[in-house]
């Protein structure tokens, strides 16, 4: 009999990897690719306001797939509106033309779709529009560079932690020092991300500490997350919540241009996943007062507890199999103690 001969059953472990590496590629380029294919305004949620013939005829004319128009008594309302998050943008009709009203740091996209529309309907009634950005980029990053590339340090700050940690505090002893470390991770990193952030780049406005706090949050529902699904399924489970992160919670963020911008049931999914959650908390805190914070909030605390849960159930288990070894190791020491050998004369 051959001693190189395959071991039982590794064709079959062979073909289940290498059909879940293909779903996996396959996943992945449907996270990249069909978001960007079927890119644009989806249900847009805009105000419009004027004499009630022409907000209705924008309503008539305007709502639908692309456009949610709300219908406003006044200018002022619409403007608040925009700054409550309520709504992406207005139009207001007025006797000198039409008043575009924008929020590009609450997405860039929809901003400059707004904006050609506000531009046709000034063309139609022979007038000309105004753009007010009311919550704009700073002046040092008009363009929110800074608050796009903070995705990518965000989403490695949970993903370089869990990795490490697990390398050098490995095995069921190590876990609970992994989770600690984890969060601890995640308070100095996040303090510092909002730090070069605010201070150092001026990509973003607002509190400092309410910002940091989202950001320490975000990356706390990544890295826990990843260390509970490691701790719980091994290697696997650590892939599994890289590519969760990842391949598809990054393409379906929507912070470049905003969750709007993506086909309804993607940016869904981006928004109850930790980086599309962590990118709006972000936003939320940095350029509207923590205003409509409490759902991405809510959504990355439930990503910690996930984390934890999975930590804890591997926690158990692994205290369910020591235990075993441990009183088998204390039985054979006695018997070896006992043994004739052992006494002296």
């Amino acid at each position: 009999m051959s001693h190189h001969a395959t071991p039982p059953g590794t064709g079959r472990k062979l073909t289940l990897v290498v059909l879940g590496l293909a779903a996996l590629i396959a996943a992945m380029l449907c996270a990249f690719v069909l978001p960007s294919l079927h890119s644009g305004p989806h249900h847009v949620p805009i105000g419009v306001t004027g004499p009630r013939q022409a907000a209705e005829a924008i309503q008539e004319n305007v709502d639908g797939p692309a456009w949610d128009v709300r219908v406003y008594k006044t200018s002022d309302a619409v403007k608040t509106a925009v700054k409550n998050k309520d709504i992406a943008g207005g139009l207001a009709v007025t006797g000198d033309g039409v008043d575009v009203y924008t929020a590009t740091a609450g997405g860039p996209s929809a901003t400059s779709a707004l904006t050609a529309l506000g531009n046709g309907v000034a063309e139609q009634n022979k007038t000309r529009a105004s753009v007010h950005d009311l919550v704009p980029f700073t002046d040092d990053d008009p363009r929110g560079a800074g608050l796009t590339a903070a995705l990518m340090p965000m989403i490695f700050g949970g993903i370089f932690p869990a990795l490490i940690l697990s390398g050098v505090f490995p095995g069921h002893r190590g876990l609970r020092i992994r989770l600690t470390g984890a969060l601890l991770f995640s308070v100095v990193a996040g303090t510092a991300v909002a730090a070069v952030l605010q201070f150092g780049t001026h990509s973003i406005d607002g509190s400092y500490g309410l910002t940091a706090l989202g950001v320490i949050l975000g990356m706390a529902a990544m890295s826990t997350t990843l260390l509970g699904l490691q701790a719980f399924l091994g290697m696997g489970g650590f892939a599994l919540g890289g590519a969760l992160m990842m391949l598809l919670g990054n393409p379906l963020s929507g912070l470049t241009t905003g969750p709007h911008w993506l086909p309804d049931g993607w940016a869904t999914i981006g928004q109850l996943l930790p980086p599309g959650a962590s990118g709006s908390l972000l936003r939320t805190n940095a350029f509207f007062d923590g205003t409509g914070a409490s759902l991405p909030a809510l959504v990355l605390t439930a990503w910690v507890l996930i984390g934890v849960t999975f930590a804890l159930l591997a926690d158990r288990q692994g205290r369910r199999t020591t235990a075993p070894e441990s009183k088998a190791t204390t039985g054979s020491e006695t018997a070896d103690i006992s043994h004739p050998e052992f006494v002296t004369s």
